[in-house]
């Protein structure tokens, strides 16, 4: 079994596979703001992304070419999140190809690809929750 270092930053689609009208990817780790920073256009400006706060905007690769995705987005500042970590969700249109191009945009930025269950096996490790809840997900 591949074993990952669990301070690294991963990402995921957090929603179930198959068309829908809206996707999440998920993020969660050290790097997380800096990844949203990089790929995230608020649809105003700010000059920092509030914790726990919703930002409409537009998800666009970093080389600043047509925006990939109308979306909303929101970093939960760790210990208040899931993973007790620095966590970023992006909620953009739920069509796979979409949330294909979304991820493929955040593991380019710097995060590798979650394993199954891992989100949860980083809850568990940082006390979120315990095995019985962590074996009921």
């Amino acid at each position: 079994m591949v074993q990952f270092p669990d301070d690294d930053t991963i990402a995921a689609v957090a929603t179930p596979l198959g068309t829908g009208g809206i996707g999440i990817i998920r993020i969660s780790g050290p790097a997380s703001s800096r990844i949203l920073s990089r790929i995230f256009r608020p649809g105003r400006s700010v000059s920092t992304l509030e914790s726990h706060r919703m930002y409409y905007g537009h998800v666009v690769p970093p080389r600043g070419e047509e925006p990939v995705d109308e979306a909303m987005a929101v970093f939960m500042k760790a210990p208040r999140s899931y993973t007790r970590e620095d966590v970023v969700e992006i909620q953009c249109h739920g069509g796979p190809s979409v949330m294909r191009e979304i991820l493929e945009l955040v593991l380019d930025s710097g995060a590798r690809a979650a394993l199954p269950g891992e989100f949860t096996k980083r809850a568990f490790l940082n006390g979120r929750i315990d095995l019985v809840q962590a074996e009921a997900v």
